[in-house]
């Protein structure tokens, strides 16, 4: 068999290169034709026509309003009054211009946040409830929480800072629940969350999951005075509270708790502390 000069080989070879390319180039766009391409922008049962028609905001909502408010409140843990008392005050927090959420009304944002909040459930489930896409909602859920707070943490979260206002919440205490002395109880409560990246087990709790805590000092109407979030889900109640700037104050007695003084069955030989019989009771 002849041997080709070393030139023709070169050329063979990028002969066969350039038929290998432009195989390549019709495979590529063979491929991008059969992409498949969408039938639609937005998928029909998620256009606003039949979310007026079919959507719980629309329907399921106003029936409740008129026919059942007692059931108006069980979903979503608010009476109508208060709805459109919250949906007044976060509008102008929630409402947004030139941007593809303006479409969005400000009381559908804040049917479906409560809803979420009320159940836990996913935003899959809730996006086919409201007729929103889920990719919607996961923006506009926070943004609504954040006004919420911004708009009544004022108002809503007050801790009293003298001996006459703690004493009105042990009045209260022991009216309501015939317990003296006591000016709060505190609690804390686990909140599911996904596993953080890279946080190891700081976050599994003891019930078996991961969660972040909730402490919340509260008053005889079940009312926050004084709250903490944050707190990583395998530490215990004690931890969190001797890490928190409740105790600091109480300590320092920069919150302002009263003297401690008798019980009222007593004859005077025995005083208690306030913040004592609320901690250690």
């Amino acid at each position: 068999m002849e041997i080709a000069p070393a030139g023709i080989q070169l050329a063979l070879l990028l002969q066969m290169q350039a038929e290998r390319d432009v195989q390549l180039a019709l495979v590529l766009t063979l491929k991008g034709r059969r992409r498949r391409r969408h039938r639609w922008w937005v998928k029909p049962w998620l256009t606003v026509e039949r979310r007026l028609q079919y959507g719980q905001h629309e329907t399921l909502m106003q029936e409740l309003r008129v026919e059942d408010v007692r059931s108006f409140k069980r979903y979503l843990r608010v009476t109508p009054d208060m709805f459109d008392e919250i949906l007044q005050r976060v509008t102008p927090r929630i409402k947004k211009k030139n941007t593809r959420f303006s479409a969005i009304p400000a009381g559908l944002k804040l049917a479906v946040t409560l809803r979420y909040l009320a159940t836990g459930d996913s935003y899959t489930s809730i996006a086919y409830d409201f007729r929103t896409a889920s990719e919607t909602i996961c923006h506009f859920i926070p943004k609504v929480c954040d006004a919420i707070a911004d708009e009544y943490k004022e108002e809503v979260l007050s801790c009293p800072l003298t001996p006459e206002g703690w004493l009105e919440v042990a009045d209260q205490f022991e009216r309501k629940w015939n317990i003296p002395h006591a000016v709060g109880a505190l609690d804390g409560k686990h909140i599911a969350i996904k596993k953080p990246a890279n946080s190891g087990s700081l976050y599994h709790n003891y019930k078996g999951f991961f969660s972040i805590i909730l402490m919340a000092l509260v008053d005889g109407d079940y009312k926050f005075l004084w709250c903490d979030v944050g707190g990583l889900g395998h530490q215990s109640d004690a931890q969190i509270f001797h890490n928190s700037e409740l105790k600091d104050c109480i300590e320092d007695n920069t919150i302002g708790f009263p003297a401690a003084s008798p019980l009222p069955t007593t004859t005077g030989q025995c005083l208690i502390s306030y913040w004592r019989m609320m901690l250690f009771p």
